[in-house]
């Protein structure tokens, strides 16, 4: 990440410089990423690059307990070590380590941190927590070392719980896919009832943009609460002519295209927080000899000269979702038609 205009590479410059000047001392806990994100304004996800960044440089490490902290002092997870730690009551910003370090230690105590936090924790504390850290910082920031840093406990705790992250995940998915669950009964026509399972997706995949990357339609995660998605497509398809084959091909392409679709989600919001620019701030940007050879050359672009000359075409995630859905749906009713003798 170089030092440029982003609001990344302008945040990274600054905790350089503090670090640098002895601003943030050796053993100092840097900002988190809550206090990044009030302090500069921007999204968890430019948070998390930014300390990702630093601890790939060496200038910061992560404690257990404690949180991020500037590299090549000692920490402690408590007040008493702190005090007690060399240069903790002696050194030019020992005091402020150790203040910090203290309410490093009352925050682990509040989370249940240590044994204590060990015999609370729990699969479903495990799982809200994961889905907390992806939803405000991506999936790039989940990891169990993260969670376990969250949960105030030991890593290896985690795993008398979750085996791994692939469990973890296939819990998370089956999580978030509970939270609304589909109306019962669905819309009586198929049509109708494809097209509120498709809404419901899309309103999912949009409140955890991270989902989407995660999901594969050659090797589904064996989730129930996402399985009922195709349980009931599948019976809304039935007794309409439609093969079995084409009926769970037909269920899973429309899937398949919400989700490829959502993937979108994760990925402007991330470009969003680089550039500090929006879609349409960004297209309006784009502006010079490139574009005007692909937006302003009747000859070897007519339909795009077309289009730009013309009236604004809506080409939001939502319109692209709504067009598609539509399309797809037709595509199937076609199917069904010839299969009934309609056509």
């Amino acid at each position: 990440m170089a030092e440029d205009g982003t609001p990344s590479g302008r945040i990274l410059a600054e905790l350089r410089r503090r670090i640098a000047s002895g601003e943030l001392a050796p053993g100092e806990r840097v900002p988190s990423t809550r206090a990044i994100t009030r302090e500069w304004g921007v999204a968890m996800a430019t948070a998390t690059k930014v300390l990702s960044r630093l601890r790939e440089e060496g200038l910061v490490r992560a404690v257990p307990g404690v949180g991020t902290v500037v590299a090549g002092g000692p920490v402690a997870a408590g007040p008493s070590a702190a005090l007690a730690a060399p240069g903790g009551s002696t050194g030019p910003s020992g005091t402020a380590v150790a203040r910090r370090a203290a309410r490093g230690g009352e925050r682990v105590a509040e989370r249940g941190g240590g044994r204590g936090g060990d015999r609370e924790l729990s699969r479903e504390r495990i799982v809200t927590t994961a889905v907390r850290v992806a939803d405000e910082e991506g999936i790039a920031a989940l990891s169990m070392r993260r969670i376990a840093t969250d949960l105030g406990v030991a890593t290896m705790s985690l795993y008398r719980h979750v085996p791994g992250k692939d469990e973890l995940l296939r819990l998370m998915t089956d999580r978030v896919f509970g939270e609304e669950p589909l109306p019962d009964p669905l819309p009586a026509g198929w049509r109708e009832a494809l097209e509120t399972v498709a809404r419901l997706q899309w309103r999912i995949y949009r409140r955890h943009p991270w989902l989407a990357g995660t999901m594969s339609f050659t090797r589904p995660v064996l989730a129930p609460d996402a399985a009922v998605h195709t349980e009931r497509t599948l019976a809304a398809l039935a007794g309409l002519g439609l093969g079995v084959e084409e009926m769970a091909q037909a269920s899973v392409t429309l899937a398949a295209f919400v989700c490829g679709l959502a993937v979108h989600f994760e990925r402007e919001a991330q470009a969003v927080q680089d550039s500090g620019m929006s879609a349409d701030e960004w297209m309006d940007r784009q502006d010079g000899e490139e574009r005007d050879q692909l937006m302003a050359d009747p000859e070897r672009f007519p339909m795009f000269d077309a289009l730009n000359r013309g009236p604004e075409i809506d080409m939001s995630l939502d319109a692209l979702f709504a067009f598609g859905v539509a399309r797809m749906l037709d595509g199937i009713g076609a199917v069904i038609a010839r299969r009934s003798g309609g056509g």
